[in-house]
């Protein structure tokens, strides 16, 4: 897939901002660090945070 046909990462963020014990957010399944840095990401990376996120979703990441 080209540059030009890729689509825009959304960000998986819905506004409720709270790390747990292990530096995930509740809501977004992101570390403290994917979202600090959310912004200066390339779209490869936000898509390879999107994977992690999946995996942490079904308990197939590590804590």
């Amino acid at each position: 897939m080209t540059d030009a046909v890729k689509k825009h990462v959304p960000s998986p963020c819905i506004g409720v901002c709270a790390l747990d014990e292990n530096d995930l957010c509740i809501a977004c399944q992101r570390s403290g660090i994917e979202i600090a840095e959310w912004g200066v990401y390339s779209d490869d990376e936000k898509r390879a945070v999107w994977g992690k996120i999946k995996q942490r979703e079904a308990g197939e990441l590590p804590e």
